[in-house]
């Protein structure tokens, strides 16, 4: 990772039952994140993301591996000897504080020095940009300056790792892109790591950089956001980041490359040698932008009729049955004009040979 690791996450799990029959919460999970990385924990609900933030925070006992900080395993450790902190989806903050007490109240716990908490308050408000609203309480701030002040308390006592669970959640979309950005640039320039925990696949693509995938209490893949979109490795990971296709299809090897035959019969040609597939059944992948509406009078391509048109502005998605009546959806650019396609037309899909990913039936 070129930086020296701050949590060790080794071989955890958490049960809260004994009974066999009950899955566990987190299911021998393994992970290294790195010093001043921005980690982000994505998944569904239920899928053990919070779960594992609350084990790093100590909220919750291990039932069993160990977790460990800049080296130092902190299973037996209480949440306020780790130097964590996090930040909630409720930012909890004290209605009767200013801003500026808000984010001092921590240090004074901690028993810094009272000389030395103004100048820290004034080094976290400007972290934030909320300089000008020190006076000012809760109650007289938006949500985004309510999740900076949030922000600024909990970076206050210095922590080696920030947790942050689901923290811009409560926010309105256009609020929540530009949170975004900010959360991105505070990491930066406070230079430590951030774990965050999402289920919004956008977000973790434009924040992280390295995502862990879960489900089921397990990570199924950790790579860097280009990694988890272009090269999911599990079927699961490639449907919930960002929309894709799928068509059955069974794998001949030829002599030169390999070709992979959908139920229409349609050959489609892979880049590469397949490693790990015996000629067995196949899924064929594709993202709808990686796809091309062509005429259906071109050779070698699936062809199908259009069922549905969607204009999302920067785009059109076109929803096609293909002759073997499997549907995938297509997406293009829009560039000012329209395409003139429309419901009914008949179609073939051209799907270029690099964006195919090959995946176990």
């Amino acid at each position: 990772m070129g930086h020296p690791v701050a949590i060790e996450v080794r071989n955890v799990s958490k049960r809260y039952s004994d009974d066999p029959g009950l899955a566990p919460a987190l299911d021998d999970v393994s992970v290294d994140i790195a010093d001043n990385e921005f980690f982000t924990l994505l998944g569904p609900s239920g899928c053990g993301k919070t779960t594992l933030l609350r084990t790093i925070a100590g909220f919750e006992h291990v039932s069993d591996g160990e977790i460990r900080l800049a080296g130092e395993a902190v299973n037996d450790l209480p949440p306020f000897k780790r130097r964590v902190n996090t930040v909630f989806q409720s930012y909890a903050l004290f209605p009767h504080m200013s801003v500026a007490q808000n984010i001092a109240f921590g240090l004074e716990m901690q028993g810094l020095d009272r000389k030395l908490i103004p100048q820290r308050v004034d080094e976290m408000l400007a972290l934030v940009q909320m300089q000008h609203l020190a006076r000012r309480k809760p109650a007289e701030l938006s949500g985004g300056q309510q999740q900076r002040v949030a922000l600024a308390r909990a970076l206050a006592p210095k922590p080696k790792v920030l947790l942050l669970d689901e923290p811009l959640s409560a926010l309105d979309l256009k609020l929540r892109k530009e949170m975004q950005v900010e959360l991105k640039r505070v990491q930066k320039e406070a230079g430590i790591t951030f774990i965050f925990v999402t289920h919004d696949q956008e977000e973790a693509l434009t924040l992280s950089d390295r995502i862990a995938v879960m489900s089921a209490g397990k990570i199924l893949q950790i790579g860097t956001p280009n990694e988890i979109y272009e090269r999911p490795r599990h079927q699961f990971v490639a449907q919930f980041i960002g929309d894709i296709n799928f068509l059955p299809g069974h794998l001949k090897r030829g002599q030169q490359n390999e070709k992979l035959f959908v139920p229409s019969g349609m050959p489609v040609e892979i880049p590469c040698p397949a490693q790990g597939f015996d000629g067995s059944k196949v899924q064929l992948a594709f993202r709808p932008e990686r796809s091309q509406l062509v005429e259906p009078t071109q050779p070698h391509h699936l062809r199908g009729v259009i069922e549905a048109v969607l204009y999302v502005g920067t785009a059109t998605l076109y929803q096609c049955r293909l002759n073997n009546d499997i549907k995938v959806m297509l997406r293009e650019n829009n560039e000012g004009l329209s395409h003139g396609r429309v419901v009914g037309d008949r179609v073939a899909v051209n799907l270029p040979p690099h964006a195919c990913l090959l995946m176990e039936a």
